[in-house]
């Protein structure tokens, strides 16, 4: 890995920590928070790109497993990985990296309704895939009602989703973090 790769890791897992300082908020009669680091993880994804995206959360998730309290509460240790918040932490690599491949894919025809698409199928919907089965076995309880639950995030994941895409399109257009993919040159035969 080059060292401006390790640069941009580091600095998007040093973002989404910081991130972590806002405090959480909880809904009543459920366990995980409301947080805003994903924010971070739609932006690590979207800024990034597959492989350093997905990189730089996976180190939040190794830091916060040796005990960095780098996350909303602030929480961390591997009793966070363990509890019911478990899930949704352990996806936030997975989720980066798909938002960082979708995103490498579309670079060409990237717009901010694709992004928001984009955003909301790994920035919710795979973290809402690993994190919804994870909380219900844990607080065993039904899967149907921790994703019952669930919809009450709903709304603040659509705004996290507006804000990840549109400072990311910004980033985009005045430094883009991620190489273009190269276009083949189709001859015509």
């Amino acid at each position: 890995m080059k060292v401006k790769d390790m640069v941009y890791v580091s600095m998007f897992t040093a973002i989404v920590a910081v991130l972590g300082m806002i405090p959480a908020f909880y809904l009543p009669l459920y366990t995980v928070p409301l947080t805003v680091q994903t924010i971070g993880v739609m932006l690590a994804g979207s800024i990034l790109g597959a492989k350093r995206g997905g990189l730089s959360l996976l180190l939040i998730v190794l830091l916060v497993a040796v005990g960095a309290q780098i996350l909303s509460g602030p929480r961390g240790g591997f009793g966070v990985i363990i509890g019911p918040t478990g899930g949704f932490l352990l996806s936030w690599p997975v989720a980066a990296f798909v938002i960082g491949y979708l995103v490498q894919k579309n670079w060409y025809t990237l717009s901010f309704w694709k992004l928001l698409l984009i955003n909301f199928l790994g920035g919710v919907l795979v973290i809402y895939a690993v994190g919804i089965p994870y909380a219900a076995f844990i607080n065993k309880v039904p899967l149907w009602l921790e994703a019952t639950r669930s919809l009450a995030y709903i709304p603040g994941d659509i705004i996290k989703v507006i804000i990840a895409s549109y400072i990311a399109l910004k980033v985009k257009k005045t430094m883009p973090f991620i190489q273009a993919p190269v276009e083949s040159n189709k001859t015509i035969a």
